[in-house]
């Protein structure tokens, strides 16, 4: 038995003996990871695809992956911004950083949230202390967290059925390319730039 099998057999031993807590335990998790960086989003990912399926589980992880999203960005816009900003007001290389953030494209927001490798608590971080528009991040997130959660199901359930076939990795990226396109036609229709 190779690795993949002995992972593959540790989460279905996980599943059996949480049965539908763990799902909970799951989205209470993507709830928070969103703000402790340490937590492994894809295996709870994982675990929701597992449990309630490819569908149900695709929409669970998306809702509870953009509420924790928008929970740290109100965190950080809310709470801490103000601060943080008059702790720092005299360096003009957090000036410079939270103006470049605050004017970064909505379509390359979304481009940005969707890659599956991006730290989301240092984008969640960085939007909410340069108090990006809400409707613009709330936006990116719904169009880029649909990358990110299809991402890590599919691969997360089916890391060796990917490897064997590629076309997996091709809809992701079809996907994302699908999903700047949109991002743009939004960002223009809406005037979010």
């Amino acid at each position: 038995m190779g690795l993949f099998g002995i992972i593959e057999e540790v989460i279905n031993n996980l599943l059996s003996v949480l049965g539908s807590y763990g799902a909970i335990v799951g989205c209470i998790f993507i709830l928070f990871e969103s703000i402790i960086p340490i937590l492994p989003l894809s295996v709870f990912i994982t675990l929701n695809f597992l449990t309630f399926g490819s569908i149900l589980g695709f929409i669970i992880s998306w809702i509870f992956t953009i509420l924790g999203c928008m929970m740290s960005y109100y965190i950080f816009k809310k709470g801490l911004s103000t601060k943080l900003y008059n702790k720092f007001k005299d360096s003009d290389k957090l000036s410079n950083v939270l103006k470049t953030v605050k004017n970064v494209s909505f379509s390359n927001l979304a481009l940005i949230i969707a890659i599956p490798f991006t730290p989301a608590f240092l984008v969640n971080i960085a939007c909410g202390l340069a108090k990006v528009d809400t409707k613009k991040f709330l936006g990116a997130l719904l169009l880029g967290k649909v990358v990110l959660v299809y991402f890590w199901g599919y691969i997360g359930v089916s890391l060796i059925e990917s490897l064997k076939h590629p076309i997996i990795l091709l809809r992701v990226g079809v996907i994302l390319v699908i999903v700047y396109i949109i991002s743009l036609f939004v960002s223009k229709k809406f005037k979010l730039n």
